[in-house]
């Protein structure tokens, strides 16, 4: 059973910096693909960042480029997302995501952690 929980959210102010940690138990967890998501209020969970265990091929979702950093350390069992220059509009639960290769949907998640940015 994998099991993943996030760390690190909180209130911030515009412009603020945080950093997520998502701790994953398992064996296997150099092979995962992991991801960030996030649910806005009254909105669908969407698709942050991305990065895989083989290649370490990064991904982010257009609005976050430049401004946040997804990073794994395989000896840890750890991903985290950098958020810098953060917007009111990152405000959300963010969520932690494995996926067990590229063909394959995340199937196992964390429980979701908020991250409030006030303007």
């Amino acid at each position: 059973q994998v099991q993943l929980v996030e760390f690190g959210g909180g209130l911030v102010q515009a412009g603020d910096s945080l950093r997520l940690s998502c701790a994953v138990s398992g064996r296997t967890f150099s092979r995962y693909v992991m991801g960030w998501f996030r649910q806005a209020p009254g909105e669908e969970r969407v698709f942050v960042a991305s990065i895989t265990g083989s290649t370490g091929r990064i991904d982010y979702t257009a609005s976050v480029k430049g401004r946040f950093t997804i990073s794994r350390d395989n000896a840890k069992n750890t991903v985290d997302l950098q958020m810098n220059s953060l917007r009111p509009e990152d405000t959300a639960v963010y969520y932690c995501a494995a996926a067990e290769s590229d063909y394959h949907p995340y199937t196992y998640w964390g429980q979701g952690i908020q991250v409030t940015v006030s303007s």
